[in-house]
């Protein structure tokens, strides 16, 4: 079946380029007689006989681009259901509130005197970072997730050789972990050693006892895991590495199951970025904008990057200024961060407070639940057991029929829905990792489920409907080997 052929769409609209549209001596506008002197052309060298620019009316542009636009997925389109990304609706008064004037415009190299109101925002939102995970203090300057983790395994390296233990070299890692965090230790120098998940989905806390030693440095843990599950063992596993003379660094991509409900310095936790693009509701998405800011506790604060702002209390009344951290790891970026996100999850937090936030996790962890409950007679559950923010389901079933998760998330674009995160936790055969948010409505998320139950059904009675699948999509099923080593990026004649 060919998209011009899918019955459910008989007239779609005109998807031809440009180029292809074009007509000969069709003008979009018309430019008055020149009222300045005619200029000599470049060198003939630069200069090309015959450029093929397309030839249209004004209406046709503006319509094309204007179909285009339509064609953009985001949050404010649909639901967006990718695991562990946490892609929930910004709230458009976070945007108002970056675009004020006294915000927007502020130049990082202003004087620390003109900018008191943006240092002010930033002192608090440290402030709020810091309670919020239970650390004791927070640097704002990691302009990413991903930034914030190896700013966090840099101060581990730092605190290391401080008390000039460097023979710690050893950073464990969970099997299920992001791909960023052993990426992230390596890159700060440390040899990485992955711990196996028991049965449960838990860490295999044999395993971890036997890798323990006076060659380890830390252990990396996202909590909840990228499992979507609650490490029962956390305190267990904090107290083992500990007292191997390890520091535990979590991975706070995953805080939106947490906000309001656990600290993770209260855990044992000693150093945790977490991502504002994620549970502070900060657009994401396409490179950026993003900011991992870093909270530490006790022992690794002084290690934390520069600059930090603080506060002095004077005759005059509060001033703030840019200070650094008295064994700081250094600068992690050229400024202070990214100051648009930073303002926007201020808003976030002002604006919910902290009901609004414990709100948050607990709505998060009854959709994900919510979910579990409709698909786990149709679809795989590699644990059984209550989840947290995400659930993460496995086609087995459906491969054994001939359907990869792959088709599952292709067909699902037929039905108006975003493809969730496919193929992660690699530990999870044909994983679907599935984040519903606390944003959307049970509306939603029933309507979303009723797709993917149709699907299994599909994959059991016309499986070939899914093999081939998207129809009614711009471009169809992709040759994606193909795509990704001989990509097509120009259009020709």
């Amino acid at each position: 079946m060919t998209q011009d052929q899918d019955p459910r769409h008989p007239q779609l609209p005109d998807r031809k380029l440009l180029m292809e549209r074009s007509v000969p001596g069709r003008r979009g506008v018309r430019l008055p007689p020149s009222d300045v002197p005619e200029q000599p052309m470049p060198d003939a060298a630069l200069l090309r006989e015959e450029l093929p620019l397309p030839e249209l009316s004004q209406p046709e542009v503006v319509r094309y681009f204007t179909l285009l636009s339509q064609l953009n997925y985001s949050v404010d389109t649909q639901f967006y259901p990718l695991g562990s990304c946490t892609m929930k609706y910004n709230p458009k008064i976070n945007d108002q509130m970056a675009s004020l004037q006294g915000l927007a415009w502020v130049h990082p190299l202003a004087p620390t005197e003109a900018i008191q109101g943006a240092l002010k925002l930033m002192y608090r939102l440290q402030g709020y970072l810091t309670e919020l995970s239970g650390m004791a203090a927070t640097s704002l300057a990691p302009m990413a997730g991903a930034h914030g983790e190896l700013s966090g395994v840099l101060m581990i390296r730092a605190y290391h050789q401080s008390r000039n233990d460097e023979q710690r070299k050893v950073m464990l890692v969970p099997d299920s972990a992001h791909g960023t965090n052993p990426a992230s230790a390596a890159m700060g120098g440390f040899q990485v050693q992955s711990i196996p998940s028991n049965e449960r989905g838990n860490m295999d806390l044999a395993a971890l006892k036997k890798a323990v030693g006076p060659n380890l440095a830390g252990i990396m843990l996202t909590l909840p895991s990228t499992l979507g599950l609650f490490e029962n063992d956390i305190l267990e596993i904090c107290d083992v590495v500990h007292r191997a003379g390890g520091l535990v660094y979590g991975d706070g991509a995953n805080m939106n199951a947490l906000i309001g409900q656990a600290k993770l310095g209260d855990l044992g936790f000693d150093v945790a970025h977490i991502n504002l693009h994620k549970t502070f509701s900060t657009p994401h998405g396409g490179g950026g904008p993003g900011a991992g800011p870093v909270c530490a506790g006790g022992r690794l604060a002084p290690f934390l990057p520069t600059p930090v702002v603080e506060r002095e209390d004077g005759p005059s009344g509060e001033t703030y200024r840019l200070g650094t951290p008295p064994q700081t790891i250094g600068k992690v970026a050229a400024f202070h961060g990214n100051f648009g996100v930073l303002v926007r999850a201020y808003a976030y937090i002002r604006s919910l407070g902290a009901e609004g936030l414990r709100q948050v996790s607990e709505d998060a962890v009854l959709n994900a639940n919510y979910l579990l409950a409709r698909l786990k007679n149709a679809y795989d559950l590699s644990y059984d057991r209550t989840c947290m923010h995400e659930v993460v389901l496995s086609a087995s079933r459906q491969k054994k029929q001939g359907v990869r998760g792959l088709d599952i998330a292709k067909r699902l674009l037929d039905y108006g829905f975003h493809a969730p995160t496919m193929y992660f936790p690699l530990i999870v055969d044909e994983a679907l990792m599935i984040e519903p948010t606390e944003t959307e409505s049970k509306e939603t998320l029933d309507a979303f489920i009723e797709a993917l139950l149709a699907i299994a059904k599909e994959a059991t009675t016309t499986p070939d409907l899914v093999h081939n699948a998207p129809y009614t999509t711009p471009i169809s099923r992709l040759d994606e080997a193909r795509a990704a080593r001989q990509p097509d990026l120009r259009w020709r004649a």
